[in-house]
């Protein structure tokens, strides 16, 4: 893992190996929404696409995986990278909001992303899709993903789909809600001294 908070720059980067995948993934908190994508599964591509672009990150990706399975090992571990990297990024936690509520509509679709920085994992998840598959993506994975995300990154996270008849949207408000809300809670509040929270720690 390898941070870079100076100049008050927040990003992070890391590389991870496994058997069954090989990331690297670098990811900063302040950034233009660029986003250089290169993984064996296109539609996790347009999201996290999304979520960057929202979010106003910056987010490089390059990651293979056992494919030939599924997307499985994949997308949770891209999770699991992305995760850690906004952690590291973070540090101290100092000035930021912490909280974050944003709902995004994606034509008939409606999802909220409710969001604390919290340093206590937790994730609730309700959404019920019309189908399992948005071309060869399973939908099982949006959850796989943003539980191992907000478990990596030691957030508390809760997404809502509200409504939606066409899968792909719903999918889609999700993570540009994401990257909307990620980028509200980790703003910094001038007003803020130390950290957010009573306790003085995050």
């Amino acid at each position: 893992m390898g941070i870079n908070q100076e100049n008050g720059a927040r990003s992070a980067e890391i590389s991870r190996k496994t058997n069954e995948t090989d990331i690297q993934l670098a990811f900063s908190v302040d950034g233009t929404g660029v986003s250089e994508l290169e993984t064996d599964v296109p539609f996790l591509n347009h999201m996290l696409d999304l979520f960057t672009k929202h979010g106003q990150f910056d987010l490089k990706v390059q990651a293979r995986g056992d494919i030939e399975i599924d997307d499985h090992h994949t997308v949770e571990d891209i999770g699991i990278c992305l995760g850690q990297t906004l952690r590291e990024a973070l540090g101290d936690k100092k000035g930021i909001k912490r909280y974050a509520s944003v709902f995004v509509p994606m034509d008939e679709a409606l999802a909220q992303v409710v969001i604390d920085i919290s340093n206590r994992p937790h994730f609730e998840y309700r959404a019920q899709y019309p189908s399992a598959q948005v071309g060869s993506f399973s939908t099982e994975l949006v959850q796989e993903f943003l539980w191992k995300f907000a478990l990596e990154a030691r957030v508390t996270l809760h997404v809502i789909v509200h409504y939606g008849q066409n899968t792909h949207h719903m999918i889609e408000a999700v993570f540009k809600a994401l990257g909307r809300a990620l980028d509200e809670a980790t703003s910094i509040d001038p007003r803020v001294t130390g950290v957010p929270s009573t306790k003085g720690v995050l």
